[in-house]
């Protein structure tokens, strides 16, 4: 159910993110949520590579060029995904702080929630 609840985060962070950000398009509410799928599995998988690839860049910038690899994966999700699309590396980078921003914050507001239910 968790991982159910993550996706849906993922979509709607997406879709605020898209909102927000004038580089970021999502032509339909449904490939919003395919990108929020798809950016999990980024995360999950291709994420750690890369920042093992890349930590002697993350060491010396003090662990800043993390915003830059989320931005790495959030340009690979605009390629995977057909009507989603991102106008450049600005615009990335700002969308892929947007929406760890976004789901940081319904993430912790329904963990809150569903941690409160179980007591």
């Amino acid at each position: 159910m968790r991982f159910l609840v993550r996706l849906v985060v993922n979509g709607v962070a997406v879709m605020v993110a898209a909102y927000l950000i004038p580089g970021l398009h999502v032509a339909t509410t449904a490939s919003a949520f395919i990108a929020g799928i798809v950016l999990g599995l980024v995360n999950a998988v291709v994420k750690p590579l890369l920042f093992l690839l890349t930590l002697p860049f993350t060491l010396i910038t003090l662990g800043l060029f993390i915003f830059v690899l989320n931005a790495i994966c959030l340009a690979l999700v605009a390629w995977l995904v057909p009507g989603f699309s991102i106008s450049g590396f600005g615009a990335a980078f700002l969308g892929a702080l947007v929406i760890t921003l976004v789901s940081w914050l319904l993430n912790g507001i329904l963990t809150d929630e569903d941690s409160h239910s179980r007591r």
